[in-house]
């Protein structure tokens, strides 16, 4: 028998508490392994938990340098870039041939067909591709790193692993399903529901910016289960089939950018999907999903350590070839400071990359916040590395390949590359969203012993007993904050002429938990309103794990010998820029226009300076700001398109 529940509706109402206590019940509530980067908020310099930098077993190696060798025989032979952005398509035998190649099964397990590469070598594969074409690095992401694979692998039964993973392998392509028109980063609000029936559950609801949505064969779908009799309900996660009855793709969107992925708005109209296709138990979607993301968020820096590079060595080979007043504009220090800025931040980002990919592969920290402050540094660093190519390149750097070549000029692609980099401060969480996850686990020690004492809702008792548990916190931490090896300098020795750097991140962290501890303090339970001061705490913490992942790095490299000189020179620039970046932002903690720009926000909301908006010709077509989701059947036609 079908349980009684309420008809769905477009979008749900929710209060800003019910928004925070959806959001908190997904996060993972415990720390079980040792994290580099919650001990770095701490003022906890732990650099035995990354150096010696972690390294892949030589079986990992050769396997994954065997694929990385065919996987570049095939972009520079079967992939045509400038045909997909042209085209705003991946041709359908490129796909095939990634297919054939293994490409959509790097991630998954030999025993179901996969290549099972090691999550370094699967984002040396994602750097490779995203050199030559983003949206064909979107397409392996989207499908391994978000779609069915990484999920089930993680939560899914042996029945579900059985069934689905071969076909992830080798023929099908994935999606993942979780935004709604009215519904980005605040799942509380989503509408999209699953009502159980018998052994099943039926689906409703309106999906939109679907990566992979509009090729895929299998669905990942978050939807809320209702509350009934036997069912505990909340937001749940099922495997659908992408042909399923009243799955209709309805519309295949189009991008300033990426031009070439399949993102659309799917419609789920009464859709009949097993109770054995649900991965994990009712309630635990967004749980899985931001799981998922602890490693699935690695994929976007690494795609940006692949375009940062062909960044540099465009502007390398241009900046020396183009001569302006007698020499080579490189040689010219407006030009050069930009190259340098290129060269040591392009090196840090593969450093904090392969040193997160390879201490999620060891499986003996917990990378969650490595993971975030990654994506959070790669997305803004690749992006400004782009756009400094572009005003490296002048008037050549705006002009499209297209016109380049057709005036005889080699063809190179800087504008595009600028306009694919720019979703990634967007997706998968943007960088305001970045912020304030990473500021919420960044905290999370502070809220376990004395989270009652800010919170407005709690009893007496309550904060009685946070106030015994935060003195004896702080009884012990407090006090080793005021000193540390960051003050010798004999400290860090082995690292050279690295050290002094070092001993800066281990002085910059402590003074970083400080700032904490003191803001905690000053605002309470207002601290979550500050998110301009949580963003700068979160800067500061990736600029300083980026540092340290930079030193590591070049000591590694040193030590086998071959670039070890030239990697300690990039590791030393990028240092010396990121430590201005830290001392400004640090100074930006406390002065700053915050108060004022909230102020101003605020007028301009209410209309009170639409006077400043006189003087324009809008001639922006009138329409909804959010597309009307309702559920129920497709009124247009099917615009799936599966690649066989």
């Amino acid at each position: 028998m079908t349980p009684t529940v309420s008809a769905p509706t477009a979008t749900r109402n929710v209060s800003e508490r019910e928004a925070r206590q959806v959001a908190e019940a997904a996060r993972e509530q415990e720390w079980h392994r040792p994290s580099f980067a919650k001990e770095l908020f701490l003022g906890r310099f732990r650099l035995d938990l990354i150096h010696p930098h972690p390294l892949p077993s030589p079986e990992a190696v050769a396997t994954g340098e065997a694929f990385l060798a065919r996987l570049g025989d095939f972009l520079r032979t079967e992939v045509d870039a400038a045909r997909i952005e042209r085209e705003a398509l991946i041709p359908d035998e490129v796909v095939r041939g990634l297919k054939e190649l293994g490409a959509f099964g790097m991630k998954i397990d030999t025993a179901y067909g996969g290549l099972g590469l090691t999550q370094v070598y699967y984002n040396k594969a994602l750097a490779m591709v995203g050199s030559v074409s983003p949206a064909v690095g979107a397409l392996l992401s989207a499908h391994q790193s978000i779609g069915v694979p990484q999920p089930l692998k993680m939560f899914g039964t042996q029945e579900q692993k059985d069934a689905f993973l071969p076909r992830c392998a080798r023929t099908d392509i994935s999606a993942f399903l979780l935004t709604e028109p009215d519904v980005g980063s605040d799942p509380a609000r989503l509408a999209t529901t699953a009502v159980p029936d018998g052994d099943d559950y039926l689906l409703d609801g309106v999906k939109l910016w679907t990566t992979n949505g509009v090729v895929a064969d299998l669905l990942v779908v978050m939807a809320r289960v209702p509350r009934s009799e036997g069912h505990p309900g909340g937001i749940s996660a099922f495997v659908v089939e992408g042909d399923a009855e009243g799955v209709t793709v309805e519309h295949r969107n189009a991008f300033m950018g990426l031009r070439g992925i399949e993102n659309g708005v799917t419609r789920l109209h009464r859709v009949r999907v097993p109770a054995a296709h649900r991965i994990g138990p009712e309630g635990a979607g967004l749980k899985i999903a931001l799981t998922t993301l602890n490693t699935g968020r690695l994929s976007l820096p690494a795609a940006c350590v692949g375009t940062a590079k062909w960044c540099l060595k465009v502007a390398r080979e241009w900046s020396a070839a183009r001569e302006q007043w007698g020499k080579p504009i490189a040689e010219h220090e407006a030009v050069g400071a930009k190259i340098a800025y290129m060269a040591a931040t392009t090196f840090a980002l593969e450093a904090v990359v392969d040193l997160s990919s390879q201490m999620a592969d060891e499986d003996r920290n917990d990378i969650r916040i490595e993971a975030a402050l990654a994506k959070l540094f790669g997305s803004e660093a690749a992006w400004k590395i782009a756009d400094e190519l572009v005003q490296v390149r002048g008037g050549r750097g705006f002009e499209t390949a297209d016109s380049l070549a057709a005036r005889g000029e080699r063809p190179i692609p800087a504008e595009q590359m600028l306009r694919d980099l720019r979703i990634n401060r967007i997706f998968e969480g943007s960088t305001e969203i970045m912020h304030l996850l990473i500021a919420r686990e960044a905290v999370d020690a502070h809220l376990s012993v004395a989270g009652d004492l800010i919170d407005p809702d709690s009893t007496l008792a309550d904060k009685a007993r946070a106030g015994a548990r935060a003195g004896g916190f702080y009884a012990r931490w407090l006090p080793k904050l005021v000193a540390g090896p960051g003050q010798l300098p004999t400290s860090y020795a082995e690292f050279g002429r690295l050290a002094g750097h070092l001993r800066f991140v281990e002085r910059a962290s402590r003074k970083l938990a400080r700032s904490t501890f003191y803001a905690m303090s000053r605002w309470q339970g207002r601290m979550e309103l500050k998110q301009n001061f949580l963003a700068r705490i979160v800067d500061i913490g990736a600029e300083l794990f980026a540092m340290s992942a930079v030193c590591v790095r070049a000591e590694h490299l040193a030590a086998r010998g071959g670039n070890g000189a030239a990697a300690r020179g990039l590791a030393d620039a990028f240092c010396r820029q990121s430590r201005i970046r830290v001392e400004e932002l640090f100074g930006r903690l406390w002065t700053n226009t915050d108060d004022a720009d909230r102020r101003l926000a605020r007028a301009v909301r209410d209309g009170a300076v639409g006077w400043l908006e006189e003087g324009i010709a809008d001639t922006g077509a009138e329409g909804a700001w959010i597309a009307d989701a309702s559920p129920g059947p497709a009124t247009t036609g099917n615009v799936r398109r599966p690649v066989r």
